[in-house]
């Protein structure tokens, strides 16, 4: 028994891990990398074993950066079964179809560069309809069902409260009379989220895979954070612009929305027009309000809240000058509509920009949370004027204290690799794991293989 670790290790995004039991190979998340060309081009590189030899994959979330390069695993053979909670299907359902769209544009604009310089045109990594295709694969389980997904693997999901069907993953080994349980935190949920449960107590482990994506640092606590932003609004309405807010298609966008409807009357929201100008964001949001039962409260909206699902009508947002809230895709700036929003509304200095998510290193949202004076759209000079605030309390990743406090529930001290972080998250949590446990963390890179049992 070994798991060898493909992606998120080292980095934040590309989250894959495989399990090899028995002869069997099961992969726990097959996640696109994100940020720098660099990091972006891994998603390229060939697994070390063929597709078709996978014969599953536990999915712990819908999240891209965890199940994006499921379309490609079966377009390179892959027929397995991909075993996730049914909100996670349903999300990837929306999701995947849209990677694979992107992915055609991406080839397509890459393909004009290279037609320029001479160079052979490059396949898109996979394409809207292999993102429709994998969707027969999916098998839907929900928290606390215990499941053999091939002889030696049980596999039990539990709520992580990070977005809806997001699931920490527990498996349970057994090859030549070896028993092993290794646990997956996937990404872990705050314990105050507006809308998630707080990430479920595994008490039991041999080895612990732990997220690391805060690892170095806390988040401001609830209160702080909704008084900041409710002051940002307050601020913002007196200066005469718009609001701009980067927000990702599935968590961010369902917690916001609802925070503006609970704080409509406090943060004087009625003075707004409301818009959320993603199609994907919108179809995510009717998937929250499809599954209540999974949220601790019943997610709302304000009442000047305005769809924006057509180019035409996100082309219309562009020419408000003052009074919008704009929520747009992508969180990190790298592509989507929010993109075109920014464009009209940073060099103005009475508009205000809103981050209130995590932005990985090489993305557009990382170098306006560095706050770099000026940016290049579409080949055209930005200079940055307007307000750029950075809302780490709306994360959807536990900080440092909750991923401590979150492990202080094992009953034993199991060993940790540390997964899902840059590296003074990583290093930061595993001197924060040896000086509140005594354990030293340890920290694989990509393609390292470690023997279980």
């Amino acid at each position: 028994m070994r798991i060898t670790f493909l992606g998120g290790a080292g980095t934040v995004t590309g989250s894959c891990h495989a399990l090899e039991v028995g002869g069997r190979v099961v992969l726990l998340d097959c996640g696109q990398f994100q940020g720098m060309r660099a990091v972006e081009a891994r998603n390229r590189e060939p697994l070390p074993f063929a597709a078709r030899d996978v014969d599953a994959v536990v999915l712990s979330h819908a999240h891209v950066d965890h199940s994006g390069r499921l379309p490609m695993l079966r377009r390179q053979g892959f027929s397995g079964p991909i075993y996730t909670h049914p909100a996670s299907r349903a999300l990837c359902e929306i999701m995947l179809k849209d990677a694979g769209y992107l992915q055609e544009k991406d080839a397509q604009w890459e393909n004009l560069r290279r037609r320029r310089r001479g160079w052979p045109p490059l396949e898109p990594l996979y394409t809207q309809a292999d993102g429709e295709a994998v969707m027969s694969q999916f098998r839907g389980l929900e928290y606390g069902e215990r499941r053999e997904i091939v002889p030696g693997v049980t596999a039990c999901l539990h709520d992580a409260g990070h977005i809806l069907g997001a699931a920490i993953v527990a498996v349970d080994l057994e090859e030549r009379g070896k028993r092993v349980r290794l646990v997956f935190s996937g990404d872990l949920g705050v314990p105050d989220a507006p809308l998630m449960h707080a990430p479920a107590i595994v008490p039991e482990a041999d080895l612990v895979l732990l997220e690391s994506t805060y690892g170095a640092r806390n988040h401001r606590s609830s209160e702080a954070t909704l008084a900041e932003l409710g002051s940002i609004f307050l601020e913002a309405a007196r200066d005469g612009g718009n609001v701009v807010i980067p927000a990702f298609a599935v968590g961010r966008t369902q917690d916001l929305l609802h925070l503006l409807a609970l704080h409509y009357d406090a943060w004087q929201i009625g003075r707004w027009r409301v818009f959320l100008d993603s199609p994907m964001a919108i179809d995510a949001t009717a998937v929250y309000a499809s599954h209540p039962g999974l949220c601790r409260l019943t997610p709302r909206a304000p009442p000047n809240f305005t769809i924006a699902r057509t180019t035409e009508e996100s082309m219309q947002i562009n020419a408000i000058e003052r009074g919008a809230i704009i929520i747009a895709g992508s969180g990190m700036c790298t592509g989507g509509r929010i993109r075109h929003h920014l464009k009209h509304n940073l060099w103005r200095e009475e508009c205000h920009v809103v981050m209130i998510g995590f932005q990985a290193e090489g993305t557009l949202g990382r170098r306006l949370v560095e706050g770099v004076p000026q940016v290049r759209l579409w080949n055209d000079a930005i200079r940055v004027a307007a307000r750029v605030h950075t809302i780490g309390g709306l994360s959807a990743h536990a900080g440092q204290a909750d991923l401590l406090r979150w492990y202080g529930n094992f009953r034993s001290r199991p060993p940790v690799c540390l997964v899902h972080g840059e590296a003074q998250a990583l290093h930061g949590l595993a001197d924060a794991l040896e000086r509140d446990f005594g354990l030293r963390a340890r920290i694989p890179a990509i393609g390292e293989s470690i023997e279980l049992g």
